[in-house]
């Protein structure tokens, strides 16, 4: 007999027929003569119970012994459920066990566990509901932003995970090498010498495939990346990871406005999409999790998204400077609690914000001709903060070798950067979106630890 999951066989529009079931066992419960198994195998929230009676070949000897967490293989017939909430159960005929679970020492008890404690047994907490949930949303998250950039005509780039350039200047990179670290090479004036390296320079795991995703834009046109980025920033608070993912367009052509019409449409249309296939895992999130999550999710659907410049949010902010802890003023950087205040209580949607300080946005960002702001954009979404951070790029080479100097960056280590530029250049745009913030937004969840399938943080590299 074929395996059906268990979603299958819940679809089912009536009871009746063989099936054939793999999961692993929930809880169990014998009673006289009767033993009730929930049995789970990851293709939905729900479970499945099983009745398995004593005139079963195995169940004195493998059948009563069972307890959760063990993998059982089962044929039975499809019931009508007489239970309260179960639509169908299965009368077994056949259970084979592939393997147990010694009660006394599996972690997963039917009991609330911590998110603590379980990300220290980040090998086992796929199986409770909560990040069986985070891991069918994921999926489909996945899915959703590929379709949405293959309907507009983007082409997929895998760009570099190794690079030698800093795309965000910032210098907080996780360094790769094949030096032999106990006896590192040195030059005449004692300077690494990186010449004798794998590569013959300095390099690193790549913090943004953003200038590699511009080559192929402006070969391309409409382009995106999507895959994982690193950074060394020694931090230990819930918004940061180590390794995450990061989706990146990047579009040949368009300007800051059009950057901001895709990425608004972008978050839009992917959670529409999970309102569409995962609204068993978002109702489970929003009651169990966070029960504003589907409200906040229906306001970015339903509402266009507010648009003001860096100049006006931070006039309307500096009215609030008493209720923030990071006072602000005309060239500070606006932080989580003012990115909250304007989305949450002052517009009561999603705003993006244009146009800010060149001082504190990376050297690539298109200059404005006050040479004061440049062409930026952020997206601010109720509850988290900023989600998507874009703009449009600079095409002007001699602007743009000036902005490298003034990021005490070389322009002779991006020449093949300048040569965009160089040749044939066009208005260009293009955003960036941590997968991961974007989970914490669908789900509710408030630490991005649990979001990931394996986190990685410092002093964390466990699994």
């Amino acid at each position: 007999m074929k395996p059906m999951r268990i979603k299958q066989v819940l679809a089912r529009e009536a009871a009746g027929g063989d099936v054939m079931i793999q999961g692993w066992i929930r809880t169990k419960r014998d009673s006289k003569g009767f033993s009730f198994l929930e049995i789970n195998d990851g293709s939905m929230m729900a479970n499945i119970q099983v009745v398995a009676d004593e005139k079963l070949a195995n169940y004195a000897s493998e059948i009563v012994p069972l307890t959760t967490g063990a993998s059982v293989a089962i044929e039975g017939t499809l019931v009508d459920s007489p239970g309260k909430g179960q639509k169908y159960e299965i009368h077994a005929e056949r259970i084979m066990v592939f393997g147990g679970a010694d009660a006394a020492s599996y972690p997963l008890q039917k009991k609330r566990h911590s998110f603590e404690f379980l990300r220290t047994i980040a090998h086992l907490r796929p199986r409770t509901n909560t990040f069986g949930a985070i891991a069918r949303v994921r999926s489909g998250l996945s899915f959703a932003i590929h379709q949405f950039f293959r309907d507009r005509g983007f082409v997929y780039v895998h760009t570099p995970i190794i690079t030698a350039s800093d795309c965000e200047g910032a210098g907080e990179m996780f360094k790769v090498t094949t030096l032999d670290l106990a006896n590192v090479p040195r030059t005449p004036n004692g300077a690494i010498d990186f010449e004798q390296d794998f590569f013959g320079k300095p390099a690193n795991l790549t913090v943004s495939g953003q200038l590699e995703g511009e080559i192929f834009a402006t070969a391309l046109s409409n382009i995106y990346t999507f895959g994982p980025t690193f950074r060394a920033e020694n931090s230990n608070t819930a918004r940061h990871l180590a390794e995450f993912w990061m989706i990146e367009p990047e579009m040949a052509f368009c300007d800051l406005d059009g950057d901001m019409d895709l990425a608004e449409a972008f978050l839009q249309e992917t959670i529409q999409y999970l309102f569409d296939h995962h609204m068993e895992d978002l109702e489970f999130f929003n009651q169990r999790i966070d029960t504003t999550v589907l409200e906040t999710l229906h306001n970015i659907v339903d509402n266009p998204f507010e648009r003001l410049s860096y100049t006006d949010a931070m006039a309307i902010l500096v009215k609030h400077n008493d209720e923030f802890e990071y006072k602000v003023q005309w060239g500070s950087d606006i932080q989580t609690e003012h990115e909250r205040h304007l989305s949450e209580t002052v517009f009561k949607k999603p705003v993006i914000v244009t146009d800010y300080p060149k001082s504190i946005k990376a050297f690539y960002m298109k200059l404005n001709g006050d040479d004061r702001t440049v062409r930026a954009m952020d997206i601010l979404a109720p509850r988290i903060g900023e989600i998507i951070g874009g703009s449009q790029r600079e095409d002007d080479i001699a602007t743009l070798e000036r902005r490298m100097r003034e990021f005490n960056l070389d322009p002779k280590d991006y020449w093949w950067y300048l040569d965009l530029r160089r040749y044939g250049s066009v208005p260009h745009s293009g955003f960036g979106l941590g997968f991961e913030r974007m989970l914490l937004l669908v789900t509710g969840m408030t630490n991005i630890r649990d979001v990931i399938p394996f986190p990685r943080t410092p002093k964390n590299a466990e699994f």
